[in-house]
């Protein structure tokens, strides 16, 4: 679904709309518990605290929705709810079946006319929706619902807790948190006593500027979790310079597999002489499974170990 697009084009989506950068929503919604299985349908009417603060009341359960991100796109889809969806957003391309859904535009500016021709039950959104879209939203009836929690693995819990109390798939989102905790336990066990080679993750490069995940950037996070040493953990965000790059010439490089990226690095100058481009490891990963705070991440973080630690999953 994803057109092609410059690499500084990506950097922008990653840090802008879903980017693992310390702008998280730490708060804690007392209204839908994600202490405990819940295993019950949920009872309409129900109140939804989102993660602006705001307390939405859904009538009844949800069965015209539109989602404005690519995350909580696709955990509708993971909680069985793909059926419901009747719009979604531009950069929404996964699963394949979404492209048959009607797109109402971008992530920060969508098309308010489409969503309403559409007549939605509900609209949910994620990181950084403007606020001013809800209020539009909302003053011609539109339910709106924003969704995001901490950039870790507990705020993605938390979001699909909360998405499966919204569209009354309860017993599933739990099934989902639970198969994500025990991978994530599987991959942390698996990498703790293994030597850590020095990765760099390449978010941007070239003339566009150089940019990577800094210490405080939740893939930063992954790249330790994955059992690597994130060579940018001097660094705060995602800036970064080829000068330092080159200075600290790591073990792996990790890239996204889209866009022809490889390509590129293996012909930019500071990068195509380092050593992990010299010995055949600057290794390519679906960055979608590992920028999205949504279902697959658990598999985004697997990824990742799997290109760090090969000889750990065979």
């Amino acid at each position: 679904m994803f057109k092609k697009k410059s690499i500084i084009s990506i950097v922008l989506a990653v840090i802008v709309c879903f980017a693992f950068s310390a702008c998280g929503n730490k708060a804690t919604d007392k209204k839908v518990s994600t202490t405990k299985k819940e295993t019950t349908a949920v009872v309409y009417p129900l109140k939804v605290v989102d993660s602006y603060n705001r307390t939405v009341t859904i009538e009844t359960e949800p069965k015209r929705i539109i989602t404005i991100a690519p995350n909580i796109t696709e955990g509708i889809y993971a909680l069985g709810k793909g059926g419901n969806l009747v719009g979604r957003s531009d950069y929404d391309d996964y699963p394949t079946e979404v492209s048959k859904v009607s797109s109402v535009g971008s992530l920060l500016q969508p098309n308010i006319e489409k969503i309403v021709e559409l007549k939605p039950d509900v609209v949910i959104a994620s990181t950084h929706f403007d606020k001013a879209v809800v209020k539009k939203l909302e003053a011609l009836n539109i339910k709106v619902i924003v969704l995001y929690g901490e950039e870790s693995f507990a705020g993605v819990y938390d979001t699909m807790a909360k998405l499966g109390q919204v569209v009354n798939a309860n017993e599933k989102a739990q099934s989902i948190i639970s198969d994500m905790k025990k991978k994530v336990a599987n991959i942390t066990s698996k990498v703790k006593d293994a030597n850590k080679p020095t990765v760099y993750y390449v978010a941007g490069f070239g003339k566009s500027g150089d940019f990577t995940a800094g210490k405080d950037t939740f893939i930063g996070n992954m790249i330790e979790m994955a059992g690597g040493t994130n060579v940018a953990d001097d660094a705060i965000g995602w800036k970064y310079s080829v000068e330092k790059l080159v200075e600290k010439d790591p073990d792996v490089l990790i890239c996204s597999k889209f866009f022809d990226s490889k390509k590129g690095i293996e012909a930019t100058t500071g990068y195509k002489d380092l050593k992990a481009v010299k010995n055949g490891k600057l290794l390519e990963v679906d960055d979608n499974s590992i920028v999205r705070q949504g279902p697959r991440l658990a598999e985004g973080l697997e990824a990742m170990a799997k290109l760090i630690h090969p000889e750990l999953f065979k």
